[in-house]
Parts: structure tokens; sequence; C-alpha cells
């Protein structure tokens, strides 16, 4: 079984990590990658193109109904939830999950749903819990779950949080997770940790 989409969860610190992570991803990477990374509504807009400027894949936020391609790292718009249904993304203006609206969870728990074990789940640095239910989700229906070393992390309280809920297959620190996560697209079998 191949993998067909890697889900990212980021909050504090979360913008320094995507930029090293999505510049150290080559330009053939093949998977869809959709990140979620904590902001405030009113927050200013630019990010995609702040992380374009780091990364060698295609940086956007996706439309509503829109079909996830493929080698595109997409991100959830700021003040909605992203979730993924048959194929396309769906967004949703629903109260916030754990205080921030985009969640980490809803979007990892819909590619749980929706991918089985064929998603993998990333979560990156962060000061709170989101993300650590949707991760145990993706790894329920045989997911691959992959979280950042708290030691490397900016803010280790989502990391640590993701690894007390979950028995999760890698934790790698931030400089080796770009080269972890290729490896993983390019083989045509499961890597166990």
């Amino acid at each position: 079984m191949s993998f067909e989409i890697i889900v990212v969860g980021a909050s504090t610190g979360g913008l320094k990590a995507l930029q090293v992570l999505l510049s150290e991803l080559p330009v053939e990477f093949s998977l869809p990658m959709v990140i979620v990374q904590h902001r405030g509504k009113d927050m200013e807009t630019g990010l995609c193109e702040f992380l374009a400027r780091s990364s060698r894949l295609p940086v956007r936020e996706p439309e509503d109904k829109e079909t996830l391609l493929p080698g595109q790292a997409y991100l959830a718009p700021r003040d909605y939830h992203l979730m993924i249904q048959s194929g396309s993304f769906a967004l949703s203006t629903e109260s916030p999950v754990g205080f921030a609206r985009p969640s980490i969870d809803v979007l990892f728990e819909s590619a749980a749903n929706e991918y089985q074990d064929r998603a993998i789940g990333l979560i990156l640095t962060g000061a709170n819990h989101d993300g650590a239910r949707g991760l145990a989700a993706i790894k329920a229906q045989g997911g691959l779950t992959v979280v950042e070393d708290p030691a490397t992390a900016t803010c280790r309280e989502m990391p640590d949080a993701a690894i007390n809920l979950t028995k999760v297959d890698w934790i790698l620190p931030l400089s080796e997770m770009a080269a972890g996560l290729h490896k993983l697209t390019n083989s045509t079998k499961r890597y166990e940790s």
C-alpha cells in the first residue's frame, strides 16, 4: 500500500519549521501536502507567499470543492476549518475546535476517514494540544504518524501531546523530516519505525 497524502499541523514556531520542511523537499515530491498553521482570523494575508519563497513546491490556499493535486502544498485559509471529502477540499466556518479555526484535529480526522492507511500525519512545533487527537485517528486507521522531536521544536507542548496520546511511528528532528518523507514517497513498500 502506498501513501497518497501528507497532512501537517503546526502552531507556535511553525512558520520557521514549515520553511525548513518545505525548503528541503525536492521539486519532484509527489504527494499533496495539506498544512494547518494556527493563525488568528485577523492575521494579515501573505502567508502563502511567505512560505512559497522557501518552497520548491507550489504553496497556496485551496478553494472549497477544489480537487487535491499531487506535488502541491496547500495551506488552510485563516478562520476556516479545512477538511478533505471525496478527494476534494471542504471549507467550514463551524465553531473553533480547541480555540482554533483552522483546527489540526479537524483536518487530520477528515484525512484519516478519507485515506485510512494511505495517510501520513505530521505534527510540528506548537504550544497547545491540537493535532494529538487527529494524529491518533490517523494511527487508528493504519496511517503513518510522524512527530517532530520535542527537543528540536520551538515549542514542545504539541509534539509532547501527540507522543503521549499515540504510539508514534517516527519521532524525527526537524532537520531529518524532509528526507524521511521523501524516502517514504519514493518507496513501493511501507517502512516500519
